[in-house]
């Protein structure tokens, strides 16, 4: 696969009377660099950060463009986005030409930006910590030996128990996935009066979890041989995997094979499961839901198992990680002024920063730093140790789209297929969809 050359480079082959410019190896792509001293004086950055930004860590937004104006002489104009709908309005606005010089995007959003030629090539090493960022940020950003962004923040899944129930039958978090399944069998053993209790809450379309214990055996998804994209989720490592997370949730779970995680929280929060595998702050979410859920500014109120909640990082199971990446616009007139603010705003001092208001910085470096300085963030700092990212497929989109893998975890619950059938199948869909032209 080829990527489209950045438009800046398109435009510097024609000033040098290149015959034509179709598409080039991202390995010829120019990149912008970070290091050295930038004029900015006169010059004001347009920055596209999230409102997550600005409730929770907008301070450190301001420091690092503090920091930026004061080395560079260039102001910040940051302005904040609604989740719900930054895509169109992205999409819009790169169609023009006042576009941002920086955007944030969720990590699974980056790859369509990336393939489409919508950011620039950067530099790693100009960026401090770039040596051990997050596999399961930076995975978004990498492509055909170039990279499109920088990994910002991180959320990771653990996993989330009531305190009450272990102590009863005398287990405390688990240290080993043996320990987890001990604990899962003497709890639901101690629960057994209650007929719609299960030991571990796991809808039976959250692929996320499935894919991590895929991962837990060194099993994959999908990988690239040559042009061609091939499914492995029928190899036997893959199957491994698989077949622990399908004994698992028939076992121990009561939650609907055809449901997803989506309301997991505060399904959780009912009673009736004594763990469940969830992002960190589903913790908070399951002990206090919203009054009206329909009402995103109902007040909040205690559930069943408020105050009995305590999470750690799922043993022997790598984690999805949530969280954002920055990247320069390729249609950017200021690329070496964003990088440096980019560079600014994920250094060490911002990622304190961000510590701090609860988050999880952008590198492995740093995490033993971060559990150590918020306790509350521990689990999940030490859950991002080891974390992964789907296949950085042109079109796998596509693949979440048409829930493949959805579809085959509740055929295989539902025994509507084995689990090597699923397997197959999935395998077949992915191919088909990964390399469709």
């Amino acid at each position: 696969m080829k990527r489209k050359i950045a438009a800046a480079a398109a435009i510097a082959a024609t000033l040098l009377g290149a015959a034509a410019c179709g598409s080039n190896s991202d390995e010829d792509a120019p990149t912008t660099s970070a290091s050295g001293k930038v004029d900015g004086a006169g010059k004001t950055l347009k920055v596209w950060l999230m409102v997550d930004a600005q409730s929770a860590w907008k301070s450190v937004v301001d420091d690092a463009s503090k920091r930026f104006t004061d080395a560079t002489g260039a102001q910040v104009n940051v302005e904040y986005q609604q989740w719900a709908n930054h895509l169109t309005k992205l999409d819009a606005t790169l169609a023009g030409s006042d576009v941002p010089d920086v955007v944030e995007l969720g990590n699974t959003e980056f790859p369509k930006y990336v393939f489409s030629g919508a950011f620039g090539a950067i530099n790693p090493a100009d960026y401090e910590n770039s040596g051990s960022w997050l596999q399961g940020l930076k995975g978004a950003c990498d492509f055909e030996g170039q990279t499109y962004c920088v990994p910002y923040y991180a959320g990771a899944r653990v996993l989330i128990y009531r305190t009450d129930l272990l102590k009863k039958v005398g287990a405390e978090a688990p240290k080993t996935y043996d320990e987890f399944l001990q604990t899962a069998e003497k709890v639901q053993a101690s629960e057994k009066a209650n007929g719609k209790f299960g030991a571990v809450y796991m809808p039976g379309q959250y692929w996320y979890a499935a894919m991590s214990w895929v991962k837990s055996t060194g099993g994959d998804i999908a990988k690239q041989e040559g042009d061609k994209w091939v499914g492995q989720l029928s190899q036997p490592a893959s199957i491994e995997g698989l077949q622990r997370w399908v004994d698992l949730a028939k076992k121990y779970s009561k939650a609907d094979p055809t449901k997803n995680e989506n309301d997991q929280a505060n399904t959780f929060a009912q009673g009736t499961a004594a763990m469940f595998y969830g992002n960190a702050w589903e913790q908070g979410a399951a002990e206090e839901i919203k009054k009206d859920p329909n009402d995103p500014n109902s007040p909040m109120v205690a559930t069943k198992v408020k105050g009995k909640l305590a999470a750690a990082p799922m043993p022997e199971v790598p984690s999805f990680l949530g969280g954002s990446n920055l990247g320069i616009t390729e249609k950017s007139q200021q690329k070496e002024l964003a990088a440096q603010w980019i560079k600014a705003f994920t250094d060490s001092t911002s990622m304190a920063g961000l510590v701090k208001a609860n988050a999880l910085p952008n590198a492995t470096a740093l995490l033993d730093k971060a559990a150590a300085d918020n306790p509350k963030i521990a689990p999940a700092a030490l859950a991002a140790k080891n974390s992964w990212f789907p296949p950085n497929a042109e079109k796998w989109a596509d693949v979440e789209k048409g829930a493949i893998l959805q579809t085959m975890l509740t055929d295989v619950l539902t025994g509507k297929k084995s689990v090597a059938d699923g397997a197959k199948w999935a395998d077949d869909q992915i191919n088909s969809t990964l390399n469709e032209s």
